[in-house]
C-alpha cells in the first residue's frame, strides 16, 4: 500500500488544492477507502493521505489507478511503481470515473475533468440520452456532514431555482489515529453546460464600461431569497454571549495571521481593532446557515433562469465546524460587495488598453445596485458597523491569500483595507 507515497511526495505538492503549498510536504498514508474497478486491467486505490506540513493536520483524498499496461490517452500519470505498474491520477481514468458513477448511481457516459478548480476535482459525465451531470470529488476529507451537500440538497429539495439540483452522494471511511472517520468523498449535481460565472459577466462589464445595475439587483434579490430559504430550512439561533465571542475571535485571530504574514497591515492595525470593537458592541441579527465563501465566482448566470449559487462548503481556510455552524448572513454580503471590487481592481492592476469607462465607478453602482436589490426581498437594506468589520475581515483574509500566492495581487485588498478602516 505504501508504495505510492513517493511519487505522491512529488506530486501531490504540485496540484492546485494542494493547500500547504511552499512548505515541504510532511505526507503519510492513513489508509485506503475500499474500492473496486471494472476494469480487469487496472486497479483502483483511494488513499487518505495526512500532511502534517500546516499547522493543523489536512487528511486528502487521493484516487489513483495502477495499470500494467500503458495508461489510456488523456490521463494524467503520477509516476511508476518499482514493479512497472504505471500510476493515474484517478479522475482523469475511465476505471476510477467508472466506479466513481456507479457509486453514486449515476448513468453510465464518457467522462472528463474540469480544468480550473483550486479545491477538488469535478468529472462531468454525459452519458447518452441523458442530461450531463457533474461530480465533484472532494480532495480534502473531512469526517461529518459537508455543508456544500447539505444546503444545496435541502434548497434543490425546496424548490429553489437558484441551486443546481443535487443527483447524489458518496460516502465512506477512512483511517484516523484514533480509529475510522465517516464522510462525503463525492457530490452530484446538475450540470449547466454553456454558461458563465458572474465574474466572467462582470468582468465583460466593466471592461466595456456597461452598465451592470440590473444584473447586480437581481444577484441581490437571489441571494435574499436564499438566505430566507435557508433560514426557513435550518434553526436561526440568536446571537447569545458565547456565539459572539467566537466570531469575533475568528476576526481577531485572522487579523493576527495577516500582520504576521503581510507587514503592510501594521499601520492599520489599530484602526481595524476599532472598527472590529464597534462590530463587537453593535446589535447582531440572528444567525443563520449561510453560503460562506460567497462571490462573483460561486454564481452562474442561466439564461430563463436567473443567477444559480454553486459551492456551499464554505471559506476553505476556517475549520469545518465553524463552516457547519449558524453565521451571520451579512457575511456572504460582505464577500459579493468584496468581489464587485476585485472586479475594478483587477482591471485596475492589469490595466489594459481596451478598458472603457471607470472601473472604480462601475464597482460602486453594482454594490450599490446588489443591497437595493437585496433589500427589496428582506425590506431591509445591509449597512452599519457590522457589515464593514465583515467587509474588513474578508480583505484580511484576501490579504493573506494573495501575500502567499499571488503577490502581485496584494494591492486590491491593501487598499480596501485603507479605505474601509478609515481614519
Amino acid at each position: 500500500m505504501a508504495t505510492a507515497l513517493p511519487l505522491l511526495r512529488t506530486w501531490l505538492p504540485r496540484q492546485r488544492w494542494y493547500s500547504a503549498a511552499g512548505e515541504p510536504p510532511a505526507l503519510r498514508i492513513l489508509g485506503e477507502i475500499p474500492a473496486g474497478a471494472d476494469d480487469a486491467g487496472a486497479e483502483v486505490r483511494i488513499y487518505a493521505v495526512a500532511d502534517d506540513a500546516a499547522p493543523r493536520e489536512i487528511v486528502y483524498q487521493v484516487p489513483v489507478v495502477l495499470r500494467s499496461a500503458p495508461a489510456p490517452t488523456g490521463t494524467s500519470v503520477i509516476g511508476s511503481l518499482p514493479d512497472g505498474r504505471v500510476v493515474t491520477d484517478g479522475p482523469t481514468d475511465p476505471a476510477y470515473t467508472t466506479l466513481l458513477a456507479r457509486a453514486i448511481g449515476l448513468p453510465a457516459g464518457d467522462a472528463e475533468v474540469l480544468r480550473g478548480e483550486q479545491s477538488n476535482t469535478s468529472v462531468i459525465y454525459r452519458p447518452e440520452g441523458e442530461p450531463p451531470v457533474i461530480c465533484k470529488v472532494y480532495r480534502r476529507l473531512e469526517a461529518g456532514s459537508n455543508p456544500d451537500i447539505e444546503l444545496q440538497s435541502a434548497l434543490a429539495a425546496a424548490g429553489s431555482p437558484h441551486v443546481p439540483a443535487a443527483l447524489g452522494t458518496w460516502e465512506s471511511a477512512w483511517t484516523v489515529p484514533d480509529g475510522t472517520a465517516s464522510g462525503p468523498l463525492a457530490f452530484a449535481q446538475e450540470f449547466l453546460p454553456g454558461v458563465e460565472d458572474a465574474w466572467r459577466v462582470a468582468l465583460r462589464s466593466a471592461a466595456a464600461g456597461a452598465d451592470f445595475r440590473r444584473d447586480a439587483e437581481e444577484l441581490g434579490r437571489a441571494t435574499a431569497e436564499v438566505h430566507l430559504d435557508l433560514a426557513r430550512l435550518f434553526p436561526v439561533s440568536e446571537p447569545g454571549p458565547a456565539a459572539r465571542s467566537t466570531l469575533e475571535s475568528a476576526w481577531r485571530r485572522r487579523l493576527t495571521i495577516a500582520l504576521d504574514e503581510v507587514p503592510a497591515l501594521a499601520a492599520h492595525r489599530e484602526r481595524i481593532t476599532r472598527r472590529y470593537d464597534a462590530a463587537a458592541s453593535a446589535r447582531w441579527p440572528a444567525l443563520q446557515r449561510i453560503h460562506g465563501d460567497y462571490h462573483l465566482g460561486q454564481v452562474l448566470q442561466v439564461a430563463g433562469r436567473g443567477w444559480v449559487l454553486l459551492d456551499f462548503e464554505g471559506e476553505p481556510m476556517r475549520p469545518m465546524e465553524e463552516r457547519r455552524a449558524p453565521d451571520l448572513a451579512l457575511r456572504d454580503i460582505a464577500g459579493m460587495l468584496r468581489s464587485f471590487d476585485y472586479v475594478s481592481g483587477s482591471l485596475v492592476l492589469g490595466a489594459p488598453a481596451d478598458v472603457q469607462g471607470n472601473p472604480t465607478a462601475w464597482a460602486s453602482s453594482a454594490r450599490a445596485a446588489f443591497l437595493a436589490g437585496y433589500a427589496g426581498v428582506t425590506g431591509d437594506e445591509p449597512a452599519g458597523a457590522l457589515l464593514d468589520a465583515l467587509e474588513l475581515d474578508k480583505a484580511v483574509y484576501e490579504a493573506i491569500y494573495e501575500a502567499r500566492y499571488r503577490p502581485d495581487w496584494l494591492g486590491i485588498p491593501l487598499a480596501a483595507i485603507e479605505r474601509l478602516a478609515g481614519v
